[in-house]
């Protein structure tokens, strides 16, 4: 591991160094390097060998389609591994490795998923001037900024960029959650608690009502306000679910905390009862949820 290591930071010095047009890059590919003859000795000898020429197992998928390295240009690759391997207790070249290292994750996953976290927003991320602010930082150079400002308005951006990439993205369900809602609390037998729960008893049972440390046997239906149906007891088997009541959502373990045994309610949770903010793929943020509930046992 610590030789594909090296070999991938070879591969950013070369490209760092290396810029040829396409004339020269066919010239390089034709071009081959003197290389000083093996000398194989010794058991050791042939057995060191193998070994370097087994450690290429998979390698040149891996470069060629992780780290995008031309197979035009292997002989800059060759020196760049050379390099590395060669001088690697040389301070200066450590250094310069390490730099080439950090500078393909920043520019790989780190700064792709920064770029994606802020697209479709207000702001959005300049490549060349995070990488300025990265290397002032590392130099102590605060003419633009000072470290903890720089932390401070990057959470404040984020916070307010995520916010209104969310309200565009999902404002609408929760106006279509307010408004059923309001409309729903009108209706004949659906009652409001203080929390904002509303909920309507289909059959009132006569058994304990459970507290929200029991584990409880429930059949339910889970749908949205247009009617989609997105969870079911009988999704899972024909049997019964068994949980916690204080291992859901706040607006189901309200409900079951009201419920006598043998009771079967519908709910109509607003979604700071539900999922909130989060996403939960069918159920989206700020969604507000219809459950129907049999609460049939406490164990």
């Amino acid at each position: 591991m610590k030789k594909i290591f090296l070999i991938a930071l070879a591969v950013l010095a070369s490209a760092a160094f290396c810029p040829v047009d396409a004339a020269k890059k066919k010239k390089k590919k034709d071009k081959k390097e003197a290389k000083a003859p093996v000398q194989i000795a010794t058991s050791s000898d042939s057995l060191s060998y193998a070994a370097g020429m087994i450690l290429t197992n998979g390698l040149m998928p891996y470069l060629t389609q992780t780290l995008n390295v031309d197979t035009a240009y292997m002989a800059d690759f060759i020196r760049g591994f050379n390099d590395i391997v060669n001088n690697g207790e040389n301070p200066a070249m450590n250094a310069y490795a390490a730099g080439m290292s950090i500078a393909n994750q920043l520019k790989g996953q780190m700064l792709q998923n920064m770029t994606k976290d802020f697209t479709d927003t207000p702001d959005s991320i300049i490549s060349t001037l995070v990488y300025r602010g990265f290397s002032d930082a590392l130099t102590n150079d605060t003419t633009v900024m000072k470290a903890d400002k720089a932390e401070a308005l990057f959470m404040d951006k984020r916070t307010y960029n995520r916010a209104a990439k969310q309200e565009k993205e999902f404002g609408a369900n929760r106006d279509a959650g307010r408004k059923f809602l309001a409309e729903n609390k009108t209706k004949e037998g659906v009652m409001t608690t203080a929390s904002g729960l509303q909920y309507k008893v289909i059959k009132m049972g006569e058994g304990a009502i459970p507290k929200s440390t029991d584990r409880v046997k429930v059949h339910y239906e889970g749908k949205l306000v247009d009617g989609t149906v997105f969870d079911s007891s009988t999704k899972h088997g024909s049997e019964p679910l068994v949980f916690g009541a204080n291992q859901v959502i706040s607006g189901w373990t309200e409900a079951l905390c009201m419920m006598p045994v043998g009771s079967k309610w519908q709910l109509f949770i607003p979604y700071e009862l539900a999922y909130g903010e989060r996403n939960m793929g069918t159920i989206k943020p700020f969604s507000a949820l219809i459950f129907t509930v049999e609460l049939l046992g406490i164990e």
